[in-house]
C-alpha cells in the first residue's frame, strides 16, 4: 500500500511540475492544452522538463526520448529493427525500416514501419534519412505497444532530428571546460550549468551533444575554444527555438537494448 501511495504521489508531483513549467514557458496556455498535458502525465508519466513532450502547432507531441524512457519504465524486453530492403532505394535516399517492440519475453511483438526520403524530411537534415527512418519505425512500434495515439515529433518532417555532426578541430591545449577563464568570467562548466537550468534541458543529453559537437569522446577532452563555441551555439539555439533544440538533444538518448 505504501509503495502504491508513493507512486501516486510521484505522479501527482509530476503533474504539478509539468503544468507549472508549461505555464512558465508559454503564459496564457489554454485550459484545453493543460488538460491534455495532465492526462498525458497521468497515463504515461511523461516529463515536460526532460523533453519528453513538445507543444508544436497547437498540439502536444511525444518525443523519441520520451518513448524510450516509457519503454524502460515498463520493462520493455527489447526492440528489433531491420531494413526493408525491397522498399528502400539507397540511390534516391529513400529508406524504410521495420521495428518490432517486445513488451515481455513472451510477447509476439508490436510492429511499426518508418520511412524517410528527401521529400519528407526537413532540408536541415538532408543526408540523415536512414537514421530518421529508423527512429520513425521505432517510435511507431512503441506507440502501438503502449497505446499512445499521440504522434511523435520525429515523424514530422519539419522537426526531424538533425544529423549529428562532429567539429573538425581537435583539442589544442587540453584545457578542461571546468577551468576558469582567468578574466573574471564564470567558469565554462558554470556557464553550461546555468543554460541547462535556465532552459530546463537534460544535462546528460547536453553533455552528449557537446562531446559530439566538439568531436571528442567526452566533453572534458575538448579544448576551451571548442567548449566556448558550443556554449554560444547552445545559448543561441535555446533562445531561438527551445522545442527544436530539445528535439535535437533527444536524438542522443540511449535506446532500449535490442533483444537478440
Amino acid at each position: 500500500m505504501k509503495s502504491q501511495n508513493g507512486a501516486t504521489g510521484r505522479v501527482r508531483s509530476l503533474v504539478r511540475q509539468n503544468i507549472k513549467l508549461a505555464r512558465r514557458l508559454e503564459p496564457g496556455r489554454s485550459p484545453h492544452d493543460l488538460n491534455q498535458l495532465r492526462d498525458l502525465t497521468l497515463n504515461f508519466g511523461f516529463s515536460l522538463a526532460r523533453g519528453e513532450l513538445l507543444h508544436l502547432n497547437g498540439g502536444w507531441y511525444v518525443t523519441h526520448a520520451g518513448l524510450l524512457r516509457l519503454a524502460s519504465r515498463k520493462h520493455c524486453a527489447g526492440i528489433r529493427v531491420e531494413q526493408v530492403e525491397q522498399s528502400s532505394d539507397t540511390f534516391a535516399g529513400r529508406w524504410v525500416f521495420k521495428a518490432t517492440v517486445y513488451k515481455s519475453p513472451s510477447s509476439i511483438g508490436f510492429v511499426g514501419f518508418g520511412d524517410a526520403d528527401p521529400s519528407n524530411v526537413s532540408s536541415m537534415v538532408r543526408g540523415a534519412e536512414l537514421r530518421i527512418a529508423e527512429t520513425r519505425a521505432v517510435n511507431r512500434a512503441l506507440r502501438k505497444a503502449y497505446g499512445i495515439g499521440l504522434c511523435s515529433v520525429e515523424e514530422l518532417g519539419a522537426f526531424s532530428n538533425a544529423p549529428r555532426t562532429s567539429a573538425a578541430r581537435a583539442p589544442s591545449n587540453g584545457h578542461s571546460p571546468s577551468n576558469g577563464s582567468g578574466n573574471g568570467q564564470p567558469r565554462l562548466r558554470d556557464q553550461l550549468c546555468l543554460l541547462i537550468r535556465q532552459y530546463n534541458l537534460d544535462a546528460n543529453l547536453v553533455k552528449a551533444y557537446a562531446a559530439d559537437f566538439c568531436g571528442t569522446q567526452t566533453l572534458s577532452g575538448a579544448s576551451r575554444e571548442l567548449v566556448e563555441s558550443f556554449i554560444s551555439h547552445l545559448s543561441a539555439a535555446a533562445k531561438q527555438n527551445r522545442d527544436a533544440l530539445v528535439c535535437k538533444l533527444n536524438s542522443y538518448a540511449q535506446p532500449v537494448e535490442a533483444r537478440s
